[in-house]
């Protein structure tokens, strides 16, 4: 079998809470993720949108696009407007041969808001999760038949956050809606990250590897705290330095066949964890358990 690793430039510049923000470039950026051995990096603030620009820097480096986040707002939107919405990055994203565009629902999602508790997250009544679904569905078919396939990402203070939402979502969605799985946002979200890969293995198509400090997730208040306070405390991390067992992990999706990119997202504060420092430690890790695993890792 075989595996990509990439990472994601959160771990440099933060994208919702720009306080969490190295002062260095693109080029510093990917820079530092290839001589951590990563050939692959997902789109942050500081790409250009542009692949006549893009691709002369990223070839210096030897690095890909291998996705990269989308803001949804299907939710609560028209189907035709959200595809005039994602048409433009979409293009991008084939011209620059990226494997998948991360679909992330931020419509209603609280992620993005310090003044809103973790407990105030939203939630779908039976009703809007089917006809959300049948949106979502009808919208990634669409994604798939222009050339870019979408990955949908479940995520802390957002509508689809836990492992039961989760199910319910994949329940109401066609094969046509691929899935990331993110076994950090699933272990902060209280689930079973190897129960969900057992259930839901058929629609992953992408894989971020985001650990957890279960320490600073326990010990969140979540009447009061808000999702940035806890990225804020330290609660996601590199595997190899929090609370995970990424050889289970991995080791789980290969048993299900399952090959295709695995991708470091961890958000911190980059003053306590040095961008290149932490990519150094989780791609050394994700090597381990990749070989432990059975996977080749493609260069």
């Amino acid at each position: 079998m075989k595996a990509k690793l990439g990472i994601a430039p959160i771990a440099w510049w933060n994208d919702d809470l720009a306080e969490l923000s190295d002062d260095v470039s693109l080029e510093e950026c990917l820079r530092q993720a290839s001589e951590a051995g990563f050939t692959g990096m997902e789109t942050g603030r500081r790409f250009p949108m542009d692949t006549t620009v893009l691709t002369p820097i990223l070839d210096r480096y030897g690095i890909q696009v291998c996705g990269g986040w989308f803001s949804g707002l299907l939710l609560d939107g028209d189907l035709e407007a959200e595809k005039d919405r994602v048409r433009e990055q979409m293009d991008f994203f084939i011209a620059a041969k990226a494997p998948c565009l991360v679909y992330g629902e931020t419509a209603r999602s609280i992620q993005g808001d310090r003044s809103k508790p973790l407990a105030t997250k939203p939630r779908l009544s039976d009703d809007e999760m089917r006809s959300y679904g049948r949106k979502m569905t009808t919208f990634a078919e669409w994604c798939a038949e222009e050339g870019m396939p979408l990955a949908y990402h479940h995520h802390m203070a957002a509508v689809i956050e836990t492992e039961a939402e989760l199910d319910a979502f994949m329940a109401v969605t066609g094969e046509a809606l691929p899935l990331l799985y993110d076994a950090g946002h699933m272990a902060f979200a209280g689930g079973d990250v190897l129960r969900v890969i057992d259930k839901h293995h058929a629609r992953i198509s992408h894989v971020h590897t985001k650990d957890v400090r279960q320490e600073v997730i326990d010990a969140l208040d979540r009447t009061k705290e808000s999702f940035l306070d806890a990225v804020v405390k330290g609660a996601f991390t590199v595997p190899g330095d929090g609370s995970l067992d990424f050889e289970a992990i991995v080791k789980r999706l290969a048993s299900h066949g399952y090959e295709g990119w695995f991708v470091v997202e961890a958000e911190q504060d980059p003053r306590k964890a040095p961008p290149a420092e932490m990519a150094r430690i989780g791609h050394n890790e994700l090597f381990r358990v990749m070989q432990a695993a059975g996977y080749g890792v493609v260069q």
